[in-house]
């Protein structure tokens, strides 16, 4: 691991800021477009040293790196969550690193190669929040070692080595409305939910037509607490968007 210097204006004795934490080999680039409708992304790994996202847009590389669950939750030019400016990145460090200094690298990275000017601001929003009352949950811990393999889709999660955060980040995908983790669960679970994917969120009818008739199963939300012991709490209030102020589109090259 190699550290970045970065020097902030400080008191005439010539104090400087900290080092940040850097990747020891760091490739971002942007992605040329082929013109397929479709493509596929890796919203962000981290194992054994090796960082990865392919396909992401600004918005997610920030995301992942902060730790935040939806776009709802980031803010800026409206190029940083446009799907056809995308971005691959792969950074390598010591296979022992924490994932939690890994991020840390990760904001040095983007803050290097966009020149990136950040800021946080609270926001009222609407939102669910995935709690677990009491602590209890359903879940069972991730086994040691490592079982691979994941299934996400339509009424469908399974992950043998997930965290909460990142759970609440897939659910999010499905409720139309940021999602937070407020568990407090720490550490990684083997979660598999499974709910009737036309029981979600109810489509938007056309004026005069009559409702679908409910999917046979349950909606996500019964599905969060029947099968995993959680809850989904809708809320509103002051909530932290992550802003961006500014950010260059082409990013600095490697």
């Amino acid at each position: 691991m190699r550290w970045a210097l970065f020097l902030i204006p400080v008191a005439a004795w010539g104090q400087s800021a900290p080092p940040r934490p850097e990747f020891d080999v760091a490739s971002l680039k942007p992605v040329i477009l082929d013109g397929a409708d479709l493509y596929y992304a890796n919203l962000g790994s981290y194992r054994n040293g090796v960082l990865t996202q392919t396909n992401t847009t600004l918005s997610e590389c920030l995301r992942f790196a902060y730790e935040i669950t939806t776009d709802d939750l980031v803010a800026g030019p409206e190029w940083i969550k446009n799907k056809s400016v995308r971005f691959d990145i792969l950074a390598k460090t010591a296979p022992a690193t924490p994932r939690s200094e890994a991020l840390l690298m990760l904001r040095t990275l983007l803050d290097e190669r966009f020149k990136l000017t950040l800021r946080h601001e609270p926001r009222v929003l609407s939102y669910y929040a995935l709690t677990a009352p009491n602590g209890a949950h359903k879940m069972q811990p991730a086994q040691e070692p490592p079982v691979e393999g994941n299934s996400l889709g339509l009424g469908r999660i399974h992950h043998p080595r997930i965290t909460m955060l990142m759970l609440a980040s897939l659910i999010a995908r499905f409720t139309r409305t940021p999602v937070l983790d407020e568990t407090a669960l720490p550490g990684l679970f083997d979660v598999k939910l499974d709910w009737a994917r036309d029981n979600g969120i109810p489509p938007a009818l056309a004026p005069g037509a009559a409702p679908p008739e409910p999917a046979d199963g349950p909606s996500i939300f019964e599905a969060v607490q029947q099968q995993l012991g959680l809850k989904l709490e809708k809320r509103k209030g002051p909530v932290d968007v992550l802003v961006v102020d500014h950010a260059e589109k082409t990013p600095l090259s490697n």
